[in-house]
């Protein structure tokens, strides 16, 4: 049975949610509740629209164009939902492979280390949103603690590895 995956919107440009223009993927459902947060509307797992990973799939490649240079999947938290994630991403390289793939995620890169998923992606923005680190100066991220993860350096050196900007 295809799990189904709880969505709350699909924005067609971005260049906030990583680097380049950027589909962005908001995932519905998060289970940290960081004051402060963000997206806020986007805790609860009730609401948004369902998908199933193809389905998801095909809504995020209407959207692509030859100037997109990624898929970012924001929330919410999408390693909440991380084996439909896993999923979607899976089929979006089979359809367009010149694509990266970042996620963002309140959860700590060494405390998701072993999901299948990260062997999927390019970059992992990790940790909670800390109100008291809030830095509206910094690139991708909103507080101080959170980290922009490289994440086949990270596999492969098995540590946390940040990435550099070229």
């Amino acid at each position: 049975m295809t799990k189904l995956i709880q969505v709350a919107d699909i924005l067609a440009e971005s260049v906030v949610d990583g680097k380049g223009l950027r589909v962005v993927v908001f995932f519905q459902g998060c289970p940290r509740r960081c004051p402060g947060c963000h997206n806020e509307a986007l805790l609860p797992f009730k609401g948004g629209k369902q998908y199933t990973p193809a389905a998801l799939a095909d809504q995020i490649l209407k959207k692509v164009t030859p100037l997109h240079k990624g898929i970012t999947f924001s929330g919410g938290d999408p390693l909440a939902q991380a084996d439909g994630l896993l999923e979607v991403i899976q089929i979006l390289k089979q359809k367009q492979s010149t694509l990266d793939y970042w996620v963002y995620t309140g959860y700590l890169y060494e405390d998701v280390s072993e999901y299948d998923v990260l062997h999927e992606i390019d970059v992992l923005v990790d940790g909670p949103f800390i109100l008291a680190e809030r830095d509206l100066t910094l690139p991708f991220r909103g507080s101080t603690n959170q980290r922009i993860l490289d994440v086949p350096k990270s596999l492969a050196m098995n540590k946390a590895t940040i990435l550099v900007f070229s």
